[in-house]
């Protein structure tokens, strides 16, 4: 017997209540669930994940889908808020490609738009936020925090040193060891493991340039046209798939115990 959506809810987000997966507020407007439905769904689209855990990601993606149908909906959402009722089957028997209603809401990524987001970002209360949020939950580890604040890498650290340094003054955050006291062997090992992806990025994109100029051998605009735009969205994927892949692995992390900082400190 199929599981109902409700069991589902709870089999792959462990909970049955709608507001609380998508994480906000039964009050909250049709564009805060918009964008609650956009962030939590990219984490778990079909093509952004490994091929390991496709299939649960595509089951994932489609309770995600069935729950934003519920409550972009008025009247729908109206009867689930009162009654905590809907129907069940109807949203799944009419939308047999969830894919494609994730592609009607959500337009296109350019690469316009990604360096637009990340000259909006830098600097912002959004990135102190996530830079003291991946400080605190890795204790300072400066691997962790680039790996898990969007558009940082190594050429972005004396930047990001700043800031965390200014938050320690101010009180805001306490002053973690493995920030403050880093070992220099550590700083080469990341700056090594950055440079050689920083060399891998190089290569892909002079491949895609070589295959641009390959297709566009002719004088056809239209066609030159094509490719370029070709170009710019595998950039854009590949951006996507790396800043999804952060704030999962950002997620999974666990944090540290009290049990397992008490028996630091005992060694100590």
């Amino acid at each position: 017997m199929a599981l109902g959506l409700l069991d589902l809810c709870e089999q792959y987000f462990g909970a049955r209540d709608f507001y609380e997966i998508l994480k906000i507020s039964k009050n909250a407007n049709e564009k805060q669930v918009k964008k609650a439905y956009h962030k939590l769904s990219l984490l778990v689209h079909p093509d952004r994940v490994g091929d390991d855990i496709k299939a649960e990601a595509t089951e994932k993606f489609k309770v995600l889908g069935r729950i934003h149908s519920i409550l972009s909906d008025n009247d729908k959402r109206k009867i689930y808020d009162e009654t905590g009722q809907f129907d069940d089957e109807g949203d799944e028997a009419v939308m047999k490609n969830w894919a494609d209603y994730w592609r009607t809401l959500f337009k296109e990524i350019t690469v316009q738009d990604i360096n637009e987001y990340e000259k909006n970002y830098k600097g912002s209360e959004t990135e102190i936020k996530d830079l003291k949020r991946a400080y605190m939950d890795s204790e300072g580890d400066m691997d962790y925090i680039l790996e898990s604040v969007p558009f940082t890498n190594c050429e972005e650290e004396p930047r990001l040193h700043d800031i965390i340094q200014d938050l320690i003054k101010k009180g805001e955050v306490p002053e973690f060891k493995a920030f403050t006291e880093e070992s220099e062997k550590k700083k080469l090992r990341r700056k090594r493991k950055w440079q050689k992806e920083a060399e891998e990025a190089a290569r892909l994109d002079a491949m895609l340039e070589l295959e641009k100029k390959e297709r566009g051998g002719n004088d056809d605009l239209a066609m030159a046209i094509l490719n370029k735009n070709k170009s710019r969205a595998s950039q854009a994927d590949n951006f996507f798939d790396s800043l999804i892949d952060k704030y999962a692995k950002a997620a999974e992390k666990p944090k540290k115990s009290a049990a397992t900082k008490t028996t630091k400190k005992k060694k100590a």
